[in-house]
């Protein structure tokens, strides 16, 4: 196994963390809260034994039975080889006080004293400022800090850069940072600005997300016979890791292995490796790849944002991207499942009123309130 150092925290990490979102379940239903234990603690194992020492979950992964499995398997282990991290659900905290109930619940779920790195879930621009600053959660942050419940504080992300770099310079106390990337997503999000961002203020960066939920593991076949075709061989997940392990921003990479192959391939793929340099003619080829899977969009929106704010709340490019990651990955339960569960019914397509209002401002001349149904139509189905 290779380590880096996680920032100003100066923690030597595993190259791999191990994301405990997807593990093993009884009933083979993703994310169920029916987790297959004798699994997972195959994982938990082979991963110590292997090198891994960064394990990350959180408060609402498998339905809230995550941490409670999580903290059952690694209180069999020495508390010194490993680092335990979760993140505080910010979205349940509705007043003073919220935070630190939560953490205690927290640790009574994950059988610890401590937790060695505690993030704040999924920070956007709306929980940053109605949330965590209208209820003074930093401060309760810094005291569970103090009084050692957590030994280093960061955040997690999914918001646009500016967003990501306000929250940094807005609070000089972060140590580390956990932000979705790979190289289909150098533009979204925080993107590669934020992970430059993040490091020059010397924080850690760790990688959530790295095979789009599994997408950049299962190309569609123009992408595939691309990768194919490219020496050295190597598996699209292998490249897609190993783009990552190349930049000397990011201190980990986590892996949502769902079972214990899935885990070995990754460890594998750090081992034989002599390093993680990227060639002039690798960068080119991922752009290739990178390219391929693009030209497979169907609505060519650029999110350029001149058609919002919508009168009726619907967040166009938003819909527009979900749509086309369908066509993109031919895997349209991802899309669906964030269109149908995750995403507030006021910005999803259905709310269109067809006022047409966005398409005199659209560059792309595009027919959006059309294109609004068909969006609705397909990320609506079961």
């Amino acid at each position: 196994m290779k380590y880096r150092k996680l920032g100003k925290t100066e923690k030597s990490i595993s190259s791999i963390g191990l994301g405990c979102m997807r593990l093993p379940t009884k009933d083979n239903l993703q994310m169920s809260q029916n987790i297959d234990e004798i699994e997972t603690t195959k994982m938990i194992e082979y991963a110590i034994d292997n090198g891994i020492n960064y394990f990350d979950t959180a408060y609402p992964y498998h339905g809230g039975k995550s941490e409670v499995v999580i903290g059952k398997i690694l209180n069999n282990f020495k508390r010194n080889e490993f680092y335990l991290a979760t993140k505080s659900p910010v979205w349940f905290i509705n007043s003073e006080g919220d935070f630190t109930r939560l953490l205690e619940e927290q640790l009574t779920k994950l059988k610890f004293d401590y937790i060695d790195f505690y993030l704040l879930h999924s920070l956007d621009s709306n929980r940053w400022n109605n949330i965590v600053k209208k209820y003074n959660v930093l401060s309760e942050l810094e005291d569970a800090k103090q009084k050692g419940l957590v030994k280093h504080i960061g955040f997690s992300f999914h918001d646009s850069f500016d967003v990501f770099k306000s929250i940094i310079d807005e609070y000089d106390k972060w140590e580390f940072c956990q932000v979705q990337y790979n190289y289909m997503d150098i533009e979204n999000q925080a993107g590669k600005k934020g992970v430059d961002y993040a490091f020059a203020k010397d924080l850690g960066v760790i990688i959530m997300e790295p095979l789009r939920g599994g997408r950049l593991a299962n190309p569609p076949e123009n992408v595939k016979a691309i990768i194919n075709s490219y020496k050295p061989l190597r598996t699209p997940q292998e490249w897609a890791m190993r783009w990552l392990w190349s930049q000397k921003e990011i201190s980990t990479v986590l892996t949502g292995s769902s079972n214990l192959e899935q885990l070995k391939q990754n460890i594998d793929f750090v081992n034989n490796a002599i390093d993680f340099e990227f060639s002039n003619e690798d960068l080119e080829f991922i752009e290739k790849v990178k390219k391929a899977y693009l030209d497979r969009i169907k609505i060519d929106c650029t999110k350029c944002n001149y058609c919002l704010p919508c009168p009726n709340g619907v967040n166009i490019p938003r819909n527009f991207e979900l749509y086309n990651d369908v066509f993109i990955y031919e895997n349209p339960i991802p899309p669906r499942m964030t269109y149908q569960r995750f995403m507030p019914d006021i910005e999803k397509a259905s709310n269109c009123i067809q006022c047409e209002e966005c398409e005199s401002k659209c560059p792309q001349k595009l027919e959006i309130s059309k294109l609004l149904f068909s969006v609705d139509e397909e990320l609506s189905k079961k």
